[in-house]
């Protein structure tokens, strides 16, 4: 059985957990240093009248962030207020599930892809390559269940590197990163599989991966590897302040 949107959620952020998480009424304000949209966006349990919301946007702005909130499944009247104040829609993202028992039936081929923890100086330039930087590294280090990075080598060369870790039986990938020159290669389905082979040593009985609806090819390999879509999600940002990088 697929788990809920709402319990891949829960495991996608303790497996990318912000810096810091403060409730406030009906609002929850993370603090992301720099870790990208999904470890600083805020996220409430229902519509937020004038004053919550004026509450919500400036904790957001005291910590130099963007405003910005994460609409979910169920925040309809939340989504439609913050349109109506303004907001505009970025990022929508798919949910992608699948048991790990379907991806272990292969194994990658010999010196393609490995599990290592700490990264390798290599992975942390793949990474930077690809925007992926040390404040989302430090992301990966503050989490605090089993985790471990992923490398790839393609044409024997260093290709690919990418971070998996486990909450509640349910493996999340982060920060999959494939060097340009050796897209197209299969290196991206290697290196799901071997996440797939580390979460089943570590109790996971499902592997997510959440990735932007624009990005069509992630979409596309993920699909075809069998994973279910498991629902979405999408930000609202207010334009008038700019904060940390998304």
């Amino acid at each position: 059985m697929t788990p809920e949107t709402r319990a891949v959620l829960a495991a996608a952020e303790a497996t990318w957990p912000p810096a810091g998480i403060e409730a406030h009424g009906p609002a929850t304000i993370r603090e992301g240093r720099g870790g990208g949209k999904r470890v600083s966006a805020a996220t409430a349990t229902r519509a937020l009248d004038a004053e919550e919301l004026a509450r919500a946007e400036d904790e957001m702005r005291d910590l130099g962030q963007d405003v910005l909130f994460r609409i979910r499944a169920g925040d309809e009247a939340l989504d439609a207020d913050l349109a109506a104040r303004g907001y505009r829609v970025v990022d929508p993202t798919n949910i992608h599930v699948a048991p790990i028992d379907a991806l272990t039936v292969q194994t990658p081929p010999r010196v393609t892809t490995f599990s290592v923890w700490e990264p390798l100086e290599i992975m942390r330039e793949i990474w930077a390559e690809g925007g992926i930087g040390p404040d989302r590294v430090a992301v990966m280090e503050r989490v605090e269940g089993p985790k471990t990075g992923l490398f790839g080598r393609h044409d024997n060369r260093p290709a690919a590197a990418g971070f998996v870790a486990v909450d509640d039986h349910i493996a999340v990938v982060h920060a999959l990163e494939v060097r340009p020159t050796h897209r197209r290669a299969g290196l991206g389905r290697w290196m799901m599989i071997e996440a797939a082979h580390w979460a089943a040593r570590h109790g996971a009985q499902h592997l997510a991966v959440l990735c932007t609806t624009a990005n069509a090819a992630a979409n596309g390999l993920y699909s075809g590897m069998g994973f279910a879509h498991a629902g979405g999600y999408h930000y609202r940002v207010k334009d008038d302040v700019k904060g940390s990088a998304p």
